[in-house]
């Protein structure tokens, strides 16, 4: 293929083996790759990202004065995972997230895992994101993780490791639909000469998905079929776009907290007929904001009374309140025991070591290490709040061993991974850059459903680490192989 793809020793690259040789994932793309016009590439590849600028595929950026909102950058080399490998990725995936739900549901009920002692019980006790007023309460369907993203990272050919659960409010599945949709539009004839699995037909499986997990309250109203709608924020969340699209997609309504109201003991919608009882609402808006009463009393985005309603069973909420806990990265660091304790099984998808500072053994070991070790606060996310050693000033990591002595309990750390590599393309040819996946995953009393591809995060500056879209990564399609 055209470009330098230079060494090829240093990390796993997923499209050329030591040798520079092309790896049987890649055959076909490469093959049809190298009969394009290098000019036509070059503009195909402007076009891409003026098509995402149009559509308005952009997220904001908070407390910045300059840029609020970014276009996320788009690179047209595709990821391409084989339908063995898929395979063996989707059912790790199932088990994980099988472990997840019985995990959440024995928290906020008998806590068999931390009479156990297999989990310490202060990793909730004192976790904001865990709600008492959960306690005892059973979500319709006993489903509490109803959509999760889960990220996984590469280092070698057979070597997959998860490095975060996303059970809260995972985002960026509007970002897989419109990077295909992208390569369809853009390189049509390749998809003859690949055989790719879909994932457009997302919205529709998630829309069945969620009606799958309707509460007690739809079977008694005897209705042709249940209401879902999608709660945002509004216009000036991150993620608006992503809302607005995938309520577009399922055909479910789109509302704000002032369009719902509780009537008659259901959380019902604002129409221009009166108000319609609504039965699974996708919230994008977190815990603290979802009841005034309940929660936040300030807060206007949620709807006054909400919790009493789910607590009564007159509707479902996905994903349930309190789920947040799982994503703590102090109780990831448990994971391997948590999918031992509900499944009886070892993971098929094994964690990154994890070094918990709150251990003082651990904490010694980090301290005397952080050059070389990823430090990360366990309530972190979107890349803030961490220190990666081999890339850090001297001074960075003298304020981080601060902040590690005085609030050991707030974080973990884990090794400088070597991250496999996938190519972008830049007028110069081929690079490689680190990437991550984050596949996603719907979970309803009928099963759990993965779709075959998921959002490909990749890192945009060369040796960088970091793929998310608030500092600088980018995004690629990611293609599963058909059989």
């Amino acid at each position: 293929m055209r470009g330098s793809m230079g060494d090829h020793t240093q990390q796993f690259d997923e499209m050329f083996d030591a040798g520079g040789n092309t790896r049987p994932a890649y055959t076909d793309y490469c093959r049809w790759y190298n009969e394009q016009n290098p000019a036509l590439l070059r503009r195909k590849n402007s076009e891409a990202d003026e098509s995402f600028r149009r559509t308005g595929i952009t997220f904001n950026v908070y407390g910045e004065d300059e840029a609020e909102e970014r276009l996320i950058p788009f690179d047209m080399v595709p990821r391409i995972i084989t339908a063995g490998e898929w395979r063996r990725l989707t059912r790790g995936i199932e088990q994980r997230v099988r472990a997840l739900n019985a995990f959440l549901y024995d928290l906020y009920h008998r806590q068999e895992i931390i009479r156990a002692g297999r989990v310490p019980e202060r990793l909730f006790r004192q976790n904001a994101a865990w709600l008492p007023n959960m306690v005892g309460m059973t979500p319709p369907g006993g489903i509490y993780t109803h959509i999760v993203g889960i990220d996984l990272v590469r280092t070698g050919p057979d070597d997959f490791f998860v490095l975060e659960d996303n059970a809260r409010t995972p985002s960026g599945v509007s970002y897989m639909l419109e990077n295909r949709e992208t390569m369809m539009a853009m390189f049509p004839d390749v998809f003859s000469r690949v055989a790719v699995e879909s994932v457009s037909n997302y919205p529709r499986r998630l829309a069945r998905s969620l009606a799958a997990c309707a509460p007690p309250a739809f079977s008694a109203s005897g209705g042709a079929k249940p209401m879902v709608a999608v709660l945002t924020p509004g216009i000036y969340n991150s993620a608006y776009f992503e809302h607005a699209f995938l309520a577009d997609q399922m055909g479910a309504e789109l509302v704000e907290g002032s369009d719902l109201r509780v009537v008659d003991g259901r959380v019902q919608m604002r129409t221009t007929r009166g108000y319609t009882p609504i039965d699974v609402l996708y919230r994008r808006v977190d815990d603290d904001y979802l009841d005034p009463l309940t929660f936040e009393p300030d807060s206007v985005l949620g709807v006054p009374g909400i919790m009493d309603v789910y607590r009564a069973g007159g509707i479902t909420i996905a994903n349930a309140p309190g789920t947040g806990v799982s994503d703590d990265k102090a109780i990831y660091s448990f994971m391997p025991e948590i999918v031992e304790f509900y499944t009886g099984e070892k993971p098929l998808l094994p964690n990154v070591e994890t070094w918990r500072c709150a251990d003082s053994d651990s904490l010694a070991y980090v301290l005397d290490n952080i050059a070389d070790l990823v430090v990360k606060e366990v309530h972190g996310s979107g890349g803030y709040g961490m220190l990666i050693g081999p890339t850090a000033t001297k001074k960075e990591i003298r304020e981080f061993r601060a902040k590690l002595e005085a609030n050991p309990e707030n974080y973990i750390a884990q090794p400088t991974l070597a991250l496999s590599t996938c190519p972008i393309y830049t007028n110069k040819g081929l690079a490689p850059r680190h990437v991550d996946l984050r596949p996603y995953v719907l979970v309803s009393p009928e099963g759990i459903d993965i779709t075959p591809g998921g959002l490909t995060r990749v890192a945009l500056k060369k040796g960088s680490l970091v793929v998310n879209s608030s500092q600088g990564g980018g995004t690629k399609d990611t293609w599963v192989l058909k059989d």
